[in-house]
């Protein structure tokens, strides 16, 4: 089963107050640093307009709880987490459908 995360954010005036030219390279790199190894996926949606208390959320996809792991890890260590430029506001870990595997397994 393929592990998803929700993981919820929220940006921080520093964040704010770079210019978009400055944002998308820090972004870009540290995204790319974090899950360009493959070995998970990232999408991320704007939340800002329609919640107070997270400003983003990204989706993560990874095969084993290692992987997600990792690339956790790798994001820690990027100024967006660790300057920091986002706050991490809840972790949820979910399986699509995992009722229907359980079901299936027994």
């Amino acid at each position: 089963m393929k592990l998803t995360i929700f993981l919820l954010l929220m940006a921080k005036p520093e964040w704010l107050s770079l210019d978009r030219a400055e944002r998308a390279e820090i972004a870009d790199k540290a995204l790319g640093a974090a899950f360009g190894d493959g070995t998970v996926t990232f999408r991320f949606f704007d939340a800002e307009a329609f919640n107070a208390r997270v400003s983003d959320v990204a989706v993560i996809e990874a095969d084993t709880p290692q992987a997600y792991y990792f690339a956790m890890e790798r994001l820690r260590d990027t100024p967006l987490l660790a300057n920091p430029y986002y706050e991490i506001v809840e972790i949820v870990p979910a399986y699509e459908d995992g009722y229907r595997e359980f079901e299936n397994a027994n």
